[in-house]
């Protein structure tokens, strides 16, 4: 039974996971134009650092647990969580661009 509420937090968690992966620290950027968006960066780190918490955790419990399936979904909450970890630097770099720019004081 313990097995199958941590799974189902898993399940729930991936569309927080795929937000987390998904979205650009800067949406500018993203559609070629060269200013700051302030508001990016904290929106990835709202979802994508929960992300590797939850999937990183899975990961680490699920390998504990033994067993075949259990290791194929260690491994999959693994590539999860290393797939959130660009996005996260992408994000903390933009954050550090925009204090060191002077941009978005306030």
């Amino acid at each position: 039974m313990q097995a199958f509420a941590g799974y189902l937090v898993l399940l729930i968690a991936m569309p927080l996971a795929a937000l987390a992966v998904v979205l650009p620290a800067n949406v500018y950027r993203a559609q070629g134009i060269a200013a700051p968006d302030c508001d990016g960066p904290l929106q990835v780190l709202i979802f994508a650092l929960p992300a590797v918490l939850i999937y990183g955790a899975g990961a680490f419990l699920a390998y504990r647990a033994g067993g075949r399936l259990h290791r194929a979904v260690s491994l999959i909450c693994l590539i999860v969580a290393l797939a959130t970890l660009p996005n996260i630097a992408e994000a903390a770099h933009e954050l550090y661009r925009n204090a060191a720019d002077g941009e978005c004081l306030g």
